[in-house]
């Protein structure tokens, strides 16, 4: 059934979510602590007998200059430039195996997709830890160190996030001008992050995004993982508004009010994971070109396999042939 606002109401739903006055001051200097620390890109072949697409298994040096691994998959003998999509990945999976996840690479383009810390156990296996500890916490992520947006864990997520477009960057394979941002669900909150903090993104595809509109989406669902913050603000009765106040650094409708590259938004009216209204509060502040996909009898799949046929186009109207250079 119908889980949020008739669509109408939605297309019209601009979200209360607040904003702190240091926003952008807090992001600016956690870049800055960041970028700090060398990049430190390694890359080593993986070989996983593929006949199509050549992988490597990339580190690089994400928040606090602590390693965080991706997988890069190309089209076979590919040297590049090539277009590149940075994936990020959806909640508590991880860059998963070598071997999954060909989709991108197949249709010509270079794919790199990182692997999220301290994930990875849930349903697709990853390999970077988070290294920093927390207070008490409801189980997942959604409130490790939500005592401060400084600890919080998505602060660390999203540097991760910024340092892998750097990484992208850095990569001759890579053409750096034609990097497009993609993820459904944690890895579409991710990606909007991504697309507010790094510059010169040519584009940025949040499907079914989480992350959005925090105080709206705590109340308004049952589902994991937004539920976590109520059991948690359940338990810890006089943090509500401590709670909320570290959660507006990190929500996607603030980070879409500064976001400018053309953005490619898809919803379900069904989705009781990520209430519509939700996504619909983060496109509608969205300072770039965009435009949303609505799938009505659907939940938190979205538009599934639809959904990448409309990238895969989206992609193609960006960039063109992307035919490998050998």
């Amino acid at each position: 059934m119908f889980t949020d606002l008739p669509e109408a109401a939605l297309r019209a739903y601009t979200s209360p979510q607040g904003e702190p006055d240091d926003f952008d001051q807090f992001w600016a200097d956690t870049l800055a602590e960041t970028q700090s620390f060398d990049l430190a890109v390694t890359m080593v072949t993986h070989e996983v007998g593929l006949l199509t697409i050549d992988v490597y298994d990339v580190t690089f040096s994400g928040y606090n200059g602590q390693p965080v691994k991706a997988w890069l998959r190309v089209p076979a003998g590919s040297t590049g430039p090539l277009p590149t999509v940075v994936q990020f990945v959806g909640y508590g999976g991880g860059r998963g195996a070598a071997h999954e996840n060909l989709l991108w690479a197949s249709a010509g383009y270079a794919h790199f997709q990182m692997d999220t810390r301290g994930q990875g156990s849930s349903w697709s296996s990853g390999d970077t830890p988070d290294a920093n500890g927390s207070g008490p916490q409801s189980p997942g992520f959604m409130t490790r160190g939500i005592e401060s947006p400084h600890s919080y864990y998505y602060r660390r997520v999203f540097m991760d996030a910024v340092r892998a477009v750097e990484a992208a960057r850095s990569l001759p394979v890579v053409d750096a001008d034609r990097i497009v941002v993609f993820g459904r669900s944690q890895g579409g909150g991710i990606a909007l992050a991504t697309a507010a903090l790094v510059p010169g993104l040519a584009g940025v595809i949040p499907l079914v995004p989480f992350l959005c509109d925090f105080r709206r989406a705590s109340v308004m669902t049952n589902s994991d993982p937004y539920s976590e913050i109520g059991r948690y603000l359940a338990v810890h009765r006089t943090r509500v508004a401590q709670s909320h106040n570290t959660l507006e650094y990190f929500d996607g409708v603030n980070f879409a009010k500064r976001a400018t590259a053309p953005a490619w938004f898809s919803t379900a009216l069904m989705d009781p994971v990520c209430p519509p209204s939700t996504v619909f509060g983060a496109f509608n502040n969205y300072a770039g070109q965009k435009e949303i996909s609505v799938w009505p009898y659907n939940g938190h799949e979205g538009g599934g396999p639809e959904d990448e046929l409309a990238t895969l186009t989206v992609l193609r109207n960006l960039f063109g042939s992307a035919a490998p250079s050998h």
